[in-house]
């Protein structure tokens, strides 16, 4: 019996979310499993990687092929050098401990890669979000400035009187005077 170690769907359409599932090459994709080992989410960024490494490694042990996409989580995850590494223990190239320690300050590394795409990520997110807002509240009070002016009646100004010559107020003004006296 061929055991491979894949991924199974399920989640709604366009939202997929995936089981990473130990099961009989036989088996339909979404069919009969042996074991579930974890869960993969393509759809945060970056993309949600969960799994049982101790269980996956023994599987991988036990002579089970995961398909290409599953292969790149493993890899990413390190359990594929962890594999390498634990051959060369039992070819005696390597001790346990030098293995050991190898692959522990590799999970180490990666994790604070991992991490730090996070961060930047999440800062990324963060500056963008500011800088969106900043020009929307630049063109809100753009909007406000010309509604304003718009509402403001404009200031009347007197005409310009030459010397010599009176304004109509002026000219009737003195006609009422030269009338009433």
């Amino acid at each position: 019996m061929a055991v491979k170690i894949r991924l199974a769907r399920r989640g709604r359409k366009k939202a997929a979310q995936f089981d990473i599932v130990v099961a009989d090459a036989r088996a339909p994709r979404d069919g009969r499993f042996i074991e579930k080992i974890g869960t993969y989410d393509p759809n945060t960024n970056p993309a949600s990687i969960n799994f049982d490494g101790e269980k996956a490694f023994d599987w991988i042990m036990k002579g089970a092929q995961p398909t290409d996409t599953v292969r790149a989580m493993l890899s990413y995850r390190g359990v594929l050098y962890r594999k390498h590494l634990q051959l060369g223990v039992i070819k005696g190239a390597i001790s346990q401990d030098v293995a050991d320690e190898r692959y522990t300050a590799w999970k180490e590394q990666k994790d604070a890669k991992i991490e730090g795409k996070r961060t930047t990520l999440g800062t990324a997110k963060e500056e963008s979000r500011k800088t969106a807002l900043a020009a929307e509240t630049k063109v809100k009070e753009a909007r406000a400035e010309a509604i304003r002016k718009k509402n403001t009646p404009a200031p009347v100004e007197a005409p310009a009187v030459a010397e010599g010559e009176t304004t109509e107020a002026e000219a009737t003004a003195e006609t009422t005077e030269e009338a009433g006296a």
